[in-house]
């Protein structure tokens, strides 16, 4: 059967697109050098990357566990957890924060150890806005770490947390002028574009929109596509349209009291206002972290 294409390359926002490009062997190329533009590591650049196992159970049974987009190694042994996070989450610092916990604590080692670790880097790409920093559209670029309030210096240097705030990249083609520009634009505008641009001439970009291209996927990769983007599409659509209703700023208002009568009523305020937006258990999940039978009991 003849497909009819509506575009012609994928949206990186979705699972299938981010995954595609980034998450897999054959395309280890193209995030090693996403992730060596985006760092810029004083200590040299990033020669070859390993993934990992992208889901990491926590050290009691009856704790929650980590699942990350992508998860890798380099050559250093330094980890890296890369978040592709496609709808408004309130607390997704402290979801960054608490995902980095993970491969903090599996670098313990049994008997003797003197607590040395690898540095691990926590990269967030943000298709939306920080509620504090939506006044300020000068700055989407963050790079966090722990740094010494008096002395204003890194004071430890191995744990670095990056987010980038999509919707305020707003350069065209023409004021493209470093290779990490050019990323970001081809990130945001990916799935907008119809050919490659004339500025994204090298040799990284030649293989990104070839492997980003619709048209030369297998009928199986194509339903897949068309399932994922269907479903990044509706998240979108059921977040913000809880953000623009008012439901999450009624929740936020109760939080102060959530906290008094305990965490488990302000998770289940959440949930019940997410249902009535309209949003299925997998976007609930993206925003809570519920698991299906949590929401369920919440919900029946």
């Amino acid at each position: 059967m003849a497909r009819y294409l509506k575009d012609t390359y994928i949206s990186p926002f979705t699972d299938f697109g981010f995954k595609k490009l980034f998450g897999t062997e054959l395309n280890k190329d193209l995030l090693i050098d996403f992730l060596n533009q985006l760092l810029q590591k004083d200590e040299g650049v990033i020669v070859d990357l390993t993934y990992l196992n992208n889901e990491l159970l926590p050290r009691h049974q009856d704790e929650r566990k980590a699942i990350f987009d992508i998860y890798c190694e380099n050559e250093k042994g330094e980890k890296f957890i890369v978040e592709l996070q496609k709808a408004k989450q309130n607390y997704f610092k402290d979801r960054s924060i608490y995902y980095s916990s993970f491969p903090i604590q599996h670098q313990a080692q049994k008997g003797p150890w003197n607590f040395k670790l690898k540095a691990i880097y926590t990269i967030g790409i943000l298709d939306f806005v920080f509620d504090e920093d939506k006044d300020d559209d000068q700055i989407f670029h963050h790079e966090v770490k722990l740094v010494d309030t008096k002395t204003k210096k890194v004071f430890y240097d191995k744990l670095t947390y990056v987010y980038l705030e999509m919707p305020k990249f707003n350069k065209t083609e023409d004021q493209l002028e470093t290779q990490f520009d050019k990323w970001m634009y081809v990130l945001k505008n990916l799935n907008d574009l119809t050919k490659r641009p004339a500025k994204l001439q090298e040799r990284v970009f030649e293989k990104l929109f070839k492997q980003a291209e619709i048209a030369q996927y297998t009928e199986q990769e194509y339903d897949e596509y068309e399932l994922s983007l269907k479903y990044y599409r509706d998240l979108k659509n059921s977040i913000d349209t809880a953000y623009g209703d008012g439901y999450f700023e009624g929740v936020e208002k109760g939080i102060e009291k959530g906290l008094q009568k305990g965490k488990e009523e302000t998770t289940i305020a959440i949930v019940k206002n997410l249902k009535k937006a309209g949003a299925s258990n997998d976007m609930i999940y993206q925003a809570t972290g519920l698991s299906v039978t949590e929401i369920n009991k919440i919900t029946q």
